[in-house]
């Protein structure tokens, strides 16, 4: 199964560190919220720091 990356936009609390962190994967929707722009834009381990750094935990992979 292919891993799909996944933010729960309910939960975030738009900190921006995803954004930070990986520019090319995550921005800022509005004010207070976070969205994937691309999720192949760095590497897994880029992204995984990203979601080890999350104080929501809101970035996970999915199984396909």
């Amino acid at each position: 199964m292919a891993k799909v990356l996944y933010l729960d936009d309910d939960v975030c609390i738009g900190c921006e560190t995803c954004t930070r962190i990986c520019p090319k994967v995550f921005h800022m929707v509005s004010e207070h919220k976070a969205g994937i722009r691309d999720p192949q834009g760095d590497s897994i381990e880029k992204i995984e720091e990203a979601m080890d750094q999350c104080p929501v935990a809101c970035i996970t992979w999915d199984d396909e």
